[in-house]
């Protein structure tokens, strides 16, 4: 096989930078790229997403591109859910692991054709751990981060918003379902899907660079959409338990059932790391992902331990206010102590947590995303 590794480069601009500071956008580094972290009022960009509808630009998001007679069985050799199985036009998401079972990331693949899959990652570092999986493979894999743009388009009310500018059938794509061919939203050739991070209904673009400023520009000619940043994106996604790489685990740390990733690890599957999960499959759960209702808004900081009796019992992983639910936390927590209302200690004893009623504490079942 041959794998073409993202040059060393300081982060990168997107082909909609421009626009978005044109509308105010403060921008972030991060993970290669320029991430926009707000727009001024980050309260009306959370309820975007929540209440209305709103445009977000994910293009810094690394995707690679598996091409040749062996794709499937590539993607499928590096990430635990059933891409074998997976129809054209797809989307199917799980975690990337070592060979011990231990996970370095999760994301998201899309199925073009059976000789052709988009792989989605949070990181920009997977090209040797991509090559040295699939090394007896027909396949190439190529960094296509800079070279497919796509933007966020997320909201209850971002179907009605999208209807009035494509002829695309939106009420028969299904959740987490995307086109395989091109059509036209505002004028402009997008791949569409039907995917999101924000626990709503939501679509992803996904276009040329050469098309990403008029893209953008006619969406908010014709719709109204108005931009949100990443400041706006973690309340949103801690309420729905949606991880991140770094963020919520190490890499080479947990097992995909230490994140209650269970109903995305198919062992029937050929994938690195198989043969670790199926032994610790006939075992009990150790440590399972939760959501912690915090006791006050003066938040701990990013992966701060989680006690119990003086003993260290998990992590709490991501913190946040929420506008819904008050102070709120994903955590990695031992799997006896995830009982709805138990207490627990968080770092020095300054603050405790208790179990929430749910997890996630948004929309468990998924309804709002499906609907």
């Amino acid at each position: 096989m041959e794998t073409q590794r993202p040059a060393e480069s300081s982060a990168r601009k997107t082909p909609f930078h421009d626009v978005f500071a044109e509308l105010g956008g403060e921008f972030v580094e991060y993970i290669g790229g320029y991430w926009p972290d707000h727009f001024g009022d980050v309260p009306a960009e959370y309820r975007l997403q929540r209440e209305h509808f709103g445009v977000f630009d994910a293009s810094a998001i690394n995707k690679w591109d598996f091409r040749g007679p062996d794709a499937t069985v590539a993607a499928q050799r590096v990430h635990t859910n059933n891409i074998a199985g997976e129809a054209i036009g797809q989307v199917r998401y799980g975690a990337f692991c070592d060979e011990n079972g231990l996970m370095i990331d999760d994301g998201t693949v899309f199925k073009l054709a059976d000789d052709h899959l988009w792989v989605m990652t949070n990181f920009n570092t997977r090209a040797e751990h991509f090559a040295a999986a699939t090394s007896d493979l027909d396949v190439e894999i190529e960094d296509i981060t800079p070279t497919l743009p796509h933007l966020f388009f997320q909201g209850p009310e971002s179907r009605a918003a999208l209807a009035k500018v494509t002829d695309a059938d939106l009420d028969s794509l299904g959740y987490f379902r995307f086109l395989p061919d091109q059509v036209k939203v505002a004028g402009v050739p997008v791949w569409l899907s039907r995917t999101g991070v924000s626990g709503e209904l939501g679509y992803e673009f996904f276009c040329r660079p050469e098309d990403a400023e008029e893209l953008l520009r006619n969406l908010i000619r014709d719709t109204g959409v108005k931009p949100y940043g990443l400041q706006a994106i973690e309340p949103v996604r801690i309420e729905s338990g949606v991880i991140v790489t770094e963020t919520d685990y190490p890499e080479h740390t947990y097992t995909p059932f230490d994140l209650s990733f269970d109903r995305l690890v198919d062992l029937e599957q050929d994938f690195l790391g198989r043969d670790a999960l199926a032994k610790l499959d006939a075992e009990p759960r150790r440590k399972c992902l939760t959501t912690l209702r915090l006791s006050s808004s003066e938040l701990p900081e990013y992966s701060t331990p989680i006690l119990d009796s003086g003993n260290e019992v998990g992590t709490l992983t991501s913190p946040t206010v929420s506008p819904l639910y008050g102070p709120i936390g994903l955590a990695i927590l031992d799997v006896e102590l995830a009982r709805p209302g138990r207490e627990v200690q968080i770092g020095d004893g300054t603050a405790t947590g208790v179990v929430n009623d749910t997890h996630p504490a948004y929309d468990p079942e998924k309804r709002r995303p499906r609907s």
